[in-house]
């Protein structure tokens, strides 16, 4: 056979397992998040935050954040559970790449980092910042624990995609950088995250 007829051949195989792979991760993350209203709640409390901070009027401002305070407390429960569910998912399927671009296999090849510890990580920095002393003003509060939402969101891309996709996902979507997002949430977040993603890596 002509060699050059192996590469669209290639590239094509190429193609269907990525769609493969993708699909996998997609669905697998999908059955766990179905048990949740994860996304739901996360809509409500941008949206809130928003409205708030459009108030002029403090306590018309006060009220909606005191509205918004169980719905906190929901999400952050769900996103508990999450975490300890997805704990169960196979090993074998829960790797993420550290490459910038998809290569298939690469979470097996390249080093890459754990989903289940990624979600821990979120959940405990969700929970650091919906908990923030009386001292952190509401409007920082919000910055913060939009901040740790959005990384969590940006992870859920990460794993099902490439980082790529999900850093131009949430600049489209939010107007935010990859930068931003883990410069804005808590610094125990931040460590935990960097360690993860950095330095604990596996070949």
């Amino acid at each position: 056979m002509d060699p050059l007829l192996l590469i669209p051949l290639l590239l094509i195989a190429c193609w269907m397992l990525k769609s493969w792979q993708q699909g996998r991760r997609i669905a697998l993350l999908g059955h766990f998040l179905s048990r949740h209203r994860i996304e739901k709640n996360m809509e409500t409390l941008t949206q809130g935050y928003l409205r708030a901070l459009g108030e002029a009027e403090p306590d018309r401002q006060q009220h909606v954040w005191g509205v918004l305070r169980p719905t906190e407390q929901e999400l952050c429960s769900q996103v508990t559970r999450l975490a300890s569910d997805f704990a169960s998912a196979d090993p074998a399927l829960v790797r993420v790449s550290l490459l910038p671009i998809w290569v298939p296999f690469s979470f097996a090849i390249f080093r890459s980092f754990d989903m289940r510890e990624a979600l821990a990580i979120h959940a405990r920095g969700i929970r650091r910042a919906i908990d923030a002393n009386a001292a952190t003003s509401p409007r920082e509060r919000a910055f913060a624990i939009s901040a740790e939402l959005f990384l969590m969101q940006h992870t859920c891309h990460w794993f099902c995609r490439t980082k790529t996709v999900a850093s131009a996902r949430m600049l489209s979507r939010h107007q935010t950088s990859y930068d931003q997002l883990v410069s804005a949430v808590t610094p125990q977040t931040r460590s935990e995250y960097l360690a993860l993603v950095r330095h604990r890596g596996q070949a």
